[in-house]
């Protein structure tokens, strides 16, 4: 008789652990502290900037650790966030008159839209390539360029919309791991005309910067004040198994404010620039991606039908003419440990834009402060890191002597209904090898427009369904 009790007990041992550790909504997840390593940012007493340009070259060379700390990045990304925020406030009508003369959703919407727009069903190609953490918190993939192709590892960014690669010969370029692209080994290279209709729209984008020698050049300032300028081409672009022809680039001769190792950017932005809409008649006007929470994982970047699917929270996807760039959401509302928070749903009516280049997230002043006062309450019993651990994350923790954590749960509830739980590796950045800060800030109101970071989205396949209007989330996908 006295073994009952102790197996009755061993039964409700096992049951919390599985409540503690299943997926779905629940109040926390038992983790493991080197899980929520990323393996990405160089030590903040080792990221010390030293370049030298070579003269003949163009090239600048760095140190053994010459990423910006963990300080620069996310200034650099506040920058980031405040210039979405400006662009919006520009197109505020437009874009609020967008939100709210969307029909309505339901899960009806949902499995008419296949994931896929619909028509998209109809395409049976598609292409996948790998997704890799960089050393900067951005994700890159590996792309080949060119007859014969050259591998050339590009950030991914739904923020911005031209295509860059550094090419040679180069005024100012930064240190790339492959070798420079140069046009003049590829049969297929040609720069584009400054009489062509693709100079013409690239100029009305915005994006143009004049003509030398009869080519058409671009021009790109992106948020935290980097830039990029050079010659704007076309030539064959491969992505995994699969080639696309006439692929329009910008041939990058000057570049400057950029930190990651990469050979430039690739845009997956709604604009008529990016890779998005110029292989939409091969692909379809769907897309997703899984970003990966350490650099050693891999994650995956796909084009085309296959990125619908079962087991994808959907939204409605909020869009702009005037500022085409951007995809946005709206939230409902925000769970953590499990439990809805007190947060009137009006606080979310100017929506978020969900950035692959960002790294934090932004939410209404008002949500941010009722997430991180449950958020606190939730994890009451771990040590708060030393006051000015970070001027931008708020709460952080020493977790110093720990191998896991009871980490509190926080969930997106979507406009629609959805629900979006965050994985850990979502929920917490690490900071200087010992403390763990909350991934998420406040606006500081409740009116600009809220950013959905990469932090955020990790390990989730995040489907944008253009054709479809919609955004869909499925966790655990890589």
């Amino acid at each position: 008789m006295a073994s009952v009790p102790k197996l009755l007990l061993l039964v409700l041992c096992s049951y919390h652990a599985l409540f503690a550790n299943a997926g779905g909504d629940r109040s926390y997840k038992v983790v493991s502290i080197d899980s929520l390593k990323s393996g990405s940012v160089c030590p903040e007493s080792e990221a010390l900037i030293v370049s030298v340009t070579s003269q003949s070259t163009g090239v600048s060379t760095d140190g053994p650790c010459s990423m910006p700390s963990l300080d620069e990045i996310l200034r650099q990304d506040q920058l980031r966030a405040a210039y979405i925020q400006r662009k919006f406030s520009v197109g505020d009508q437009q874009l609020r008159a967008a939100a709210y003369t969307q029909r309505k959703f339901s899960g009806g919407d949902a499995a008419k839209a296949g994931g896929a727009g619909g028509v998209l069903k109809l395409l049976e190609s598609d292409a996948m390539v790998p997704v890799m953490l960089g050393s900067s918190l951005e994700y890159a993939i590996t792309v080949g360029i060119g007859s014969p192709a050259v591998n050339q590892t590009m950030l991914i960014d739904t923020g911005s919309d031209v295509p860059w690669v550094q090419c040679k010969p180069c005024s100012q370029c930064h240190s790339q791991e492959e070798p420079l692209f140069d046009p003049s080994t590829s049969s297929t290279y040609s720069p584009i005309s400054c009489s062509s209709a693709t100079c013409t729209k690239l100029e009305q984008d915005k994006a143009g910067n004049g003509c030398s020698n009869s080519e058409c050049q671009y021009y790109a300032k992106y948020g935290d004040g980097s830039r990029t300028s050079g010659t704007y081409s076309s030539d064959t672009l491969t992505l995994g198994s699969t080639t696309i022809p006439n692929f329009q680039f910008g041939c990058g001769r000057a570049q400057s404010g950029m930190h990651e190792k990469s050979a430039g950017l690739m845009g997956l932005g709604g604009g008529a620039q990016s890779l998005v809409t110029q292989t939409s008649g091969t692909f379809g006007t769907a897309f997703s991606y899984c970003l990966p929470a350490t650099s050693s994982s891999p994650g995956f970047l796909k084009l085309g039908a296959g990125t619908g699917g079962s087991g994808f929270a959907k939204t409605p996807m909020i869009r702009s003419s005037p500022i085409p760039t951007y995809y946005g959401l709206r939230l409902e509302g925000i769970r953590v440990g499990g439990k809805q928070l007190e947060i009137p749903t009006s606080v979310f009516s100017s929506g978020l834009v969900v950035d692959s280049g960002a790294v934090v997230s932004r939410l209404p002043k008002t949500a941010y402060s009722a997430l991180s006062a449950a958020f606190k309450e939730g994890m009451k019993k771990y040590q708060l890191a030393p006051p000015g651990t970070s001027s931008v994350l708020d709460p952080c923790y020493d977790f110093s002597g720990s191998s896991d954590v009871e980490l509190t749960s926080v969930a997106l509830v979507l406009s629609g209904g959805g629900v979006v739980e965050l994985s850990p590796e979502g929920i917490l950045l690490e900071r200087k090898g010992r403390y763990y800060c909350l991934a998420l800030a406040g606006n500081s109101d409740d009116t600009s427009f809220g950013v959905i970071g990469n932090v955020a989205q990790r390990t989730i396949e995040v489907m944008y369904d253009i054709g479809g209007e919609t955004v869909g989330f499925k966790t655990g996908a890589c």
